[in-house]
């Protein structure tokens, strides 16, 4: 029998993926990443949601505010959450080394 090995991070990983060794450029890149994918996630459920609404209840509530009530929202948070979390994880790693 064979066994595979695991590589350890010192850092830690989430999901698989290492938490530490981001440069500058591949933090700012992951921050917008998941804005974006936050954004877009959240403004497809809401859409979603209002489509059944409009549906069900006989409603005529506007596509259009999904994205200002929920995109924008959801991405400003995401932003503002992620922008720190990558730049500490950068500073770490430079302080380390």
């Amino acid at each position: 029998m064979q066994s595979v090995q695991t590589q350890r991070h010192p850092g830690g990983t989430f999901l698989g993926f290492p938490l530490e060794g981001f440069g500058v450029f591949q933090s700012l890149l992951l921050v917008f990443t998941s804005t974006f994918f936050a954004f877009f996630a959240a403004t497809t459920i809401a859409i979603f949601a209002l489509l059944a609404w409009n549906l069900i209840g006989h409603h005529s509530v506007n596509y259009a505010d999904s994205y200002l009530y929920v995109g924008l929202p959801a991405g400003i948070i995401t932003f503002a959450l992620a922008l720190p979390l990558f730049a500490t994880l950068w500073i770490r790693a430079k302080l380390r080394k």
